[in-house]
Protein backbone atom coordinates (compact mmCIF):
# COMPACT_ATOMS: atom_id res chain seq x y z
CA UNK A 1 0.00 0.00 0.00
CA UNK A 2 2.73 2.32 1.29
CA UNK A 3 4.63 1.64 -2.10
CA UNK A 4 1.51 2.38 -4.63
CA UNK A 5 0.71 5.69 -3.03
CA UNK A 6 4.82 6.37 -3.56
CA UNK A 7 4.45 4.95 -7.07
CA UNK A 8 0.76 7.69 -7.13
CA UNK A 9 2.60 10.59 -5.80
CA UNK A 10 5.74 10.29 -8.39
CA UNK A 11 3.12 10.01 -11.27
CA UNK A 12 1.21 13.19 -10.04
CA UNK A 13 4.69 15.15 -9.63
CA UNK A 14 6.00 13.38 -12.90
CA UNK A 15 3.02 14.80 -14.75
CA UNK A 16 2.95 18.55 -12.76
CA UNK A 17 6.54 18.92 -14.25
CA UNK A 18 5.86 18.19 -17.98
CA UNK A 19 2.67 20.25 -17.92
CA UNK A 20 5.31 23.06 -16.28
CA UNK A 21 7.21 22.31 -19.55
CA UNK A 22 4.41 22.27 -21.95
CA UNK A 23 4.49 24.93 -24.30
CA UNK A 24 7.94 26.54 -23.30
CA UNK A 25 10.17 27.14 -26.04
CA UNK A 26 12.85 24.78 -26.29
CA UNK A 27 15.61 27.10 -27.52
CA UNK A 28 15.08 29.01 -24.87
CA UNK A 29 15.41 25.71 -22.28
CA UNK A 30 18.09 24.77 -23.72
CA UNK A 31 19.70 28.31 -23.50
CA UNK A 32 19.20 28.53 -19.87
CA UNK A 33 20.18 24.82 -19.28
CA UNK A 34 23.50 24.20 -20.71
CA UNK A 35 21.94 21.82 -23.01
CA UNK A 36 21.62 21.74 -27.03
CA UNK A 37 18.73 21.67 -28.62
CA UNK A 38 18.56 19.31 -31.93
CA UNK A 39 15.09 20.83 -34.03
CA UNK A 40 15.20 17.59 -36.59
CA UNK A 41 14.34 15.26 -33.83
CA UNK A 42 12.78 17.60 -31.49
CA UNK A 43 15.16 16.64 -28.48
CA UNK A 44 16.93 18.38 -25.69
CA UNK A 45 20.31 16.66 -25.14
CA UNK A 46 22.68 16.92 -22.20
CA UNK A 47 25.49 15.16 -20.30
CA UNK A 48 24.60 13.81 -17.04
CA UNK A 49 26.96 12.11 -15.39
CA UNK A 50 28.60 9.10 -17.87
CA UNK A 51 25.64 9.22 -20.15
CA UNK A 52 23.97 11.56 -22.76
CA UNK A 53 21.30 11.65 -22.27
CA UNK A 54 18.06 13.09 -24.91
CA UNK A 55 15.06 14.46 -23.74
CA UNK A 56 11.70 14.06 -26.57
CA UNK A 57 9.79 17.38 -26.80
CA UNK A 58 6.95 15.85 -27.46
CA UNK A 59 6.20 13.83 -24.82
CA UNK A 60 9.25 14.39 -22.10
CA UNK A 61 10.56 10.92 -22.20
CA UNK A 62 14.44 10.52 -21.85
CA UNK A 63 16.49 8.06 -23.19
CA UNK A 64 18.27 6.27 -22.46
CA UNK A 65 15.84 5.49 -19.39
CA UNK A 66 17.14 7.19 -16.23
CA UNK A 67 15.91 5.59 -13.08
CA UNK A 68 12.20 7.70 -12.62
CA UNK A 69 13.86 10.06 -9.59
CA UNK A 70 16.91 11.07 -11.73
CA UNK A 71 14.17 11.44 -14.41
CA UNK A 72 11.90 13.85 -12.66
CA UNK A 73 15.03 15.98 -11.54
CA UNK A 74 15.89 16.50 -14.89
CA UNK A 75 12.49 17.72 -15.92
CA UNK A 76 12.51 20.07 -12.70
CA UNK A 77 16.34 21.31 -13.89
CA UNK A 78 14.82 22.41 -17.19
CA UNK A 79 11.70 23.96 -15.75
CA UNK A 80 13.93 25.61 -13.19
CA UNK A 81 16.84 27.00 -15.30
CA UNK A 82 17.86 30.57 -15.03
CA UNK A 83 20.85 30.42 -17.22
CA UNK A 84 22.73 32.23 -13.60
CA UNK A 85 26.21 31.66 -14.22
CA UNK A 86 28.37 28.74 -12.59
CA UNK A 87 29.39 29.80 -9.71
CA UNK A 88 32.97 27.73 -8.72
CA UNK A 89 32.52 28.41 -4.85
CA UNK A 90 31.20 25.02 -3.26
CA UNK A 91 28.51 25.20 -0.19
CA UNK A 92 26.95 22.48 1.79
CA UNK A 93 22.91 21.72 1.11
CA UNK A 94 22.53 23.24 4.59
CA UNK A 95 23.59 26.63 2.75
CA UNK A 96 21.07 26.11 0.13
CA UNK A 97 17.84 28.55 0.31
CA UNK A 98 15.12 26.79 2.20
CA UNK A 99 18.27 24.05 3.13
CA UNK A 100 18.61 24.94 7.20
CA UNK A 101 16.39 21.88 7.85
CA UNK A 102 15.97 19.89 4.89
CA UNK A 103 19.48 20.17 3.87
CA UNK A 104 21.20 19.86 6.95
CA UNK A 105 19.61 16.89 7.62
CA UNK A 106 20.99 15.49 4.15
CA UNK A 107 24.51 16.89 5.05
CA UNK A 108 24.49 14.52 7.98
CA UNK A 109 22.61 11.28 5.60
CA UNK A 110 25.50 12.21 3.49
CA UNK A 111 28.40 12.05 5.42
CA UNK A 112 27.77 8.70 6.76
CA UNK A 113 26.69 7.19 3.56
CA UNK A 114 30.17 8.55 2.03
CA UNK A 115 32.08 6.83 5.04
CA UNK A 116 30.45 3.69 4.45
CA UNK A 117 31.04 3.94 0.72
CA UNK A 118 34.76 4.86 1.57
CA UNK A 119 35.21 2.27 4.40
CA UNK A 120 37.74 -0.86 2.51
CA UNK A 121 38.40 0.92 -0.46
CA UNK A 122 42.05 1.97 -1.73
CA UNK A 123 42.45 5.45 -3.01
CA UNK A 124 43.08 4.28 -6.07
CA UNK A 125 39.62 2.35 -6.44
CA UNK A 126 37.93 5.38 -5.43
CA UNK A 127 39.19 7.30 -7.95
CA UNK A 128 38.64 4.35 -10.54
CA UNK A 129 34.65 5.19 -9.23
CA UNK A 130 34.54 8.70 -9.56
CA UNK A 131 36.13 8.58 -12.85
CA UNK A 132 33.29 6.15 -14.21
CA UNK A 133 31.03 8.62 -13.82
CA UNK A 134 32.84 11.09 -15.23
CA UNK A 135 34.73 13.23 -12.66
CA UNK A 136 37.04 15.47 -13.10
CA UNK A 137 39.56 16.10 -10.00
CA UNK A 138 40.09 19.67 -8.85
CA UNK A 139 42.91 21.09 -5.88
CA UNK A 140 41.11 21.56 -2.29
CA UNK A 141 41.96 21.24 1.37
CA UNK A 142 41.04 17.44 0.81
CA UNK A 143 43.05 14.33 -0.21
CA UNK A 144 40.40 14.17 -2.85
CA UNK A 145 37.83 16.47 -4.60
CA UNK A 146 35.74 14.84 -6.83
CA UNK A 147 33.13 17.24 -9.09
CA UNK A 148 30.60 15.36 -10.86
CA UNK A 149 29.02 17.03 -13.78
CA UNK A 150 25.36 15.34 -12.43
CA UNK A 151 23.88 18.52 -14.93
CA UNK A 152 25.41 21.29 -17.59
CA UNK A 153 25.09 23.82 -14.61
CA UNK A 154 24.43 21.74 -11.41
CA UNK A 155 27.66 20.41 -10.31
CA UNK A 156 27.96 17.76 -7.32
CA UNK A 157 31.23 17.63 -5.48
CA UNK A 158 32.59 15.19 -3.42
CA UNK A 159 35.55 15.73 -0.91
CA UNK A 160 37.57 12.87 0.11
CA UNK A 161 40.27 12.51 3.19
CA UNK A 162 41.97 9.35 3.18
CA UNK A 163 41.91 6.75 6.34
CA UNK A 164 45.06 7.10 8.28
CA UNK A 165 46.46 5.40 11.31
CA UNK A 166 44.34 8.28 13.68
CA UNK A 167 41.07 8.40 11.63
CA UNK A 168 39.06 6.45 9.38
CA UNK A 169 38.18 7.77 5.99
CA UNK A 170 35.45 10.62 5.35
CA UNK A 171 33.91 12.31 2.98
CA UNK A 172 31.71 15.67 2.07
CA UNK A 173 29.25 16.16 -0.59
CA UNK A 174 28.94 19.85 -2.17
CA UNK A 175 27.07 21.80 -4.33
CA UNK A 176 27.47 25.12 -6.42
CA UNK A 177 26.94 27.91 -4.81
CA UNK A 178 24.57 28.79 -7.46
CA UNK A 179 22.55 25.71 -7.33
CA UNK A 180 20.02 27.72 -6.16
CA UNK A 181 18.94 28.76 -9.54
CA UNK A 182 18.66 25.24 -10.65
CA UNK A 183 16.91 22.85 -8.44
CA UNK A 184 14.85 23.23 -5.09
CA UNK A 185 16.41 22.11 -2.12
CA UNK A 186 14.00 19.44 -2.10
CA UNK A 187 15.53 18.53 -5.55
CA UNK A 188 18.84 18.91 -4.46
CA UNK A 189 18.32 16.35 -1.81
CA UNK A 190 17.27 14.20 -4.06
CA UNK A 191 19.64 14.53 -6.51
CA UNK A 192 21.86 14.03 -3.62
CA UNK A 193 20.46 10.86 -3.09
CA UNK A 194 20.87 10.06 -6.72
CA UNK A 195 24.38 10.90 -6.68
CA UNK A 196 25.09 8.02 -3.36
CA UNK A 197 23.35 5.31 -5.12
CA UNK A 198 25.35 5.99 -8.32
CA UNK A 199 28.74 6.17 -6.55
CA UNK A 200 27.27 3.06 -4.22
CA UNK A 201 26.64 1.10 -7.81
CA UNK A 202 29.85 2.35 -9.79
Amino acid sequence: MQQERKNRAFQEMLTAAKGWLSGRSPEELAELAGAEWKPEEKILSLQSLNQRLEVSTEDWSVRPQPEEWHHLILLHYFSIADGTPLSDEMITFGNLKDGLIRGTKFDRTADLALARFLKDREPEQIKEVCRFLGAGFRDSNADLCAVFPFLPRYPVAVKIWFADEEFPASGKMLISASADHYLTVEDAVTAGEVMLRKLEEA
